[in-house]
């Protein structure tokens, strides 16, 4: 499978290649508070097929916590690209920023349930795991 996205303002795009690793909406309150509100939907692609074309992004990682990810975005308007992390080697694409959000499928399990806001929706029959599944 081969994707393509980019930003709000056209500054950064990308392409990732390869089989996704994971679809999913994270209801974690990290997710939430950087989506705004609402889960995060994603496809995890494998970090090696993912290069970006145009642009350079910002990026953030947090000191203060173990573990923490790097979440990359457009330093100009400021759109979430994708996140990274040490425990799983895949580029953490927002399918928001894909250039056909439907490209990737849906999600196909919700994750951090345990977090879950009774606004959230996860759809009937959807696999949901209180953390992440294993």
């Amino acid at each position: 499978m081969k994707l393509t996205g980019g930003c709000y303002c056209g500054a950064l795009r990308y392409e990732a290649e390869g089989a996704p690793l994971m679809k999913a909406q994270c209801h974690c309150r990290e997710c939430s508070t950087l989506t705004g509100g609402s889960p995060n939907v994603f496809v995890a692609m494998p970090v090696d097929g993912f290069t970006y074309t145009k642009g350079t992004p910002a990026s953030f990682t947090r000191s203060d916590i173990p573990n923490p990810v790097t979440r990359e975005f457009c330093g100009v308007c400021g759109t979430p690209i994708m996140t990274r992390t040490g425990s799983f080697p895949a580029a953490i694409i927002k399918l928001g920023s894909l250039d056909d959000p439907e490209a990737a499928g849906g999600p196909d399990i919700a994750i951090f349930t345990i977090d879950k806001r009774s606004y959230h929706h996860i759809p009937e029959g959807m696999p949901s795991f209180e953390r992440l599944p294993g």
